[in-house]
This record gives structure tokens, sequence and C-alpha cells, in this order.
């Protein structure tokens, strides 16, 4: 019994961090809408948005592919401000091509 150690369940090697990112705003809605949804994610302290730079700054103790993960369920083209952390991304998430749809109009009734 004297031997046994206690051992956490996951590794706690978090510390807080700063994420940039390229993000596409366009207007003061964008803005808003970037900045609630980062907001609402666990570990964020603050969350700066510059429109005229396209920039957002994030600073938390977060993984900063989960908050670009988060941005991107809002703003589809946004993406690290760093562009060596995006090739990680693109080797990891291949672009899929776009499925074609079929749609049909319905047949007139005369």
């Amino acid at each position: 019994m004297a031997d046994m150690q206690i051992v956490p369940a996951y590794k706690t090697n978090v510390e807080a961090q700063y994420v940039e990112m390229m993000v596409p705003l366009y207007s003061y809605g964008c803005e808003n809408k970037v900045k609630k949804t980062l907001s609402s994610l666990k570990g964020i302290y603050s969350v700066n948005v510059d429109r005229s730079q396209q920039k957002v700054t994030v600073w938390g103790i977060c993984n900063k592919y989960d908050v670009l993960e988060n941005v991107r369920s809002k703003r589809k083209d946004a993406r690290f401000w760093n562009p060596e952390d995006n090739v990680v991304i693109e080797e990891s998430h291949p672009p899929s091509l776009p499925q074609k749809v079929n749609f049909k109009f319905p047949h007139s009734r005369r």
C-alpha cells in the first residue's frame, strides 16, 4: 500500500495562451456573433475583435483547435493568423468535394 501513487486520469499541462485568427467580418453583427460564440467557451478570459484587420484574438486556457472549430461554426473561412498553424489543419482535414444536389421542381398542375 505504501508504494501506491495517485495519478490523475488526464494530464493537466494546460496553460493560458493567445489564439489569433483571421476571421472575415463584414458588419457589427458578425463581430457580435463571433464574440458571443467565443464567450460561451469554457476557459476563455477575453475576446478582442478588430474588424478593420479581420483579426480575432482570444486569451484563455483553451485548445486553439477547439477555438477555431467553434468560430468556424459561425464564419466558415476562419483560419489561424499564423500560416504555419493552418498547414497542420489542412493536412489533418483534407478539403471535401461539394456534393451534387438533385432538386426537381414539382410539376405544375393545370
